[in-house]
């Protein structure tokens, strides 16, 4: 058994205690009605790539990435500092997160947020919705097609956003299947743990190739950055300088996800205007 295969068999015990809650968590996740715009937030009007700057104390990988841990503080220099959204681990067993650090950064900044954890079931996505979250994550891997499906429409209903994920060429054709709106390109090898930023480059030109971005014109088939296109692509894991955000920018990403090398910064603020070039 693999990390991920842990981890999912740890949720579906964390789903199984949340089924007596099942309907408080639906009537919670129906009356939310404050909603922000993730998707339009990735769309930025200068053409530069948005950044998703990830609320994150530790990682099955990397172990406690930040001792000084305080997730509203931080939540508030990744938005001083010029982040577009948020991602917020909410993974307690494996990732030190936690739902209410959602909560309270939720109160705190203006941002859309979304809810980092392996979403195996809908009573996740009613309680993403309930404590404030704009976009949940997808992760192909975890998920059966009809899985990936149904929670999709179960997101939609709740009018939030979805990130979904991917590692390989036949998670993005799954992924693009159930026309996911927002993919995420995951660089790390669930397997190996080997990061590759060469794995965004060859899946957005599939992308590309399959006609679902919008290009120039029929010479060139370079994607245009941040226009209105049926998918925004993410780019994950491995994204420390600026340099590597300008070498993603080159095959069309719309955003960049990141955590660890900003978590591991003495001045946070910095560090994202470092690679966003601000």
């Amino acid at each position: 058994m693999n990390i991920l295969d842990t981890i999912v068999a740890q949720k579906r015990v964390e789903v199984a205690a949340l089924q007596p809650r099942a309907a408080e968590l639906k009537r919670l996740a129906a009356a939310r009605s404050k909603r922000r715009d993730f998707a339009a937030a990735l769309r930025r009007s200068d053409g530069r790539v948005a950044l998703i700057a990830e609320v994150k104390k530790a990682s099955p990988s990397a172990g406690v990435i930040r001792s000084d841990f305080d997730p509203v503080f931080i939540a508030r220099d990744y938005e001083r500092g010029g982040a577009s959204c948020l991602s917020v681990l909410t993974d307690e067993k494996f990732f030190q997160g936690h739902l209410d650090y959602l909560r309270r950064i939720r109160e705190t900044v203006n941002l859309p947020l979304l809810r980092k954890d392996f979403i195996v079931d809908e009573l996740q996505v009613y309680e993403a919705a309930a404590a404030g979250a704009d976009c949940v994550l997808l992760i192909v891997a975890c998920l059966k097609q009809d899985e990936l499906a149904h929670l999709s429409r179960v997101a939609a209903e709740c009018k939030l956003d979805t990130l979904v994920e991917v590692h390989d060429e036949s998670e993005l054709e799954r992924a693009m299947a159930a026309n996911a709106r927002i993919i995420g390109v995951n660089n790390r090898n669930l397997k190996t743990f080997k990061v590759d930023l060469a794995t965004t480059e060859r899946l957005a030109k599939r992308i590309v190739e399959r006609g679902a971005w919008s290009v120039k014109h029929e010479k060139d088939t370079r994607p245009t950055p941040n226009a209105q296109r049926p998918t925004l692509l993410v780019a994950e894991s491995g994204i420390h300088t600026r340099t590597d955000v300008e070498r993603l920018a080159r095959c069309g990403v719309n955003a960049i996800l990141v955590g660890e090398s900003l978590m591991r910064s003495d001045d946070i603020p910095a560090k994202v205007r470092s690679l966003l070039d601000l």
